[in-house]
């Protein structure tokens, strides 16, 4: 009796770790998807020169859609001053743009664990400079 009451109270412990793996291959999931949108957008805006208000906001869309977020909730800020191609390297042609987007869910079972809801979030950016490779008039 005295091993199955230690079994009972060791086995939802154990199970923790059993359902991090699957959190956490759900938020590498995620993550890569995001990656890609960003891409696709950066790739975008490499042509037109600058992140258009129509790029921002369909991207931000795609990425409340796929993450079940409300709109308000990721966080786009690029540069919308267009920029053009030079024949030569120039800081002047970088196109900046960084993404923010909430992670709701870091670790399984964090109420056994005394985490709240709130705490068990993180903020995932993604960081970057592109060359634009719109040819001036």
């Amino acid at each position: 009796m005295k091993q199955f009451i230690v079994m009972a109270a060791i086995l939802p412990i154990l199970m923790v770790f059993v359902m991090q793996f699957a959190v956490e291959q759900q938020n590498q999931g995620r993550i890569a998807a995001l990656q890609e949108m960003v891409y696709s957008a950066k790739e975008q805006a490499k042509q037109e020169g600058r992140f258009t208000p129509a790029m921002k906001t369909e991207l931000g869309r795609n990425i409340a859609k796929y993450f079940e977020l409300d709109e308000s909730e990721v966080v786009i800020e690029a540069d919308s001053q267009i920029r053009y191609r030079r024949n030569r390297f120039d800081e002047r042609e970088l196109i900046s743009y960084a993404v923010k987007v909430p992670i709701k869910k870091i670790m399984a079972g964090n109420r056994m664990m005394g985490i709240s809801d709130e705490d068990n979030t993180g903020l995932y950016v993604i960081r970057g400079e592109t060359a634009s490779e719109r040819l001036p008039n």
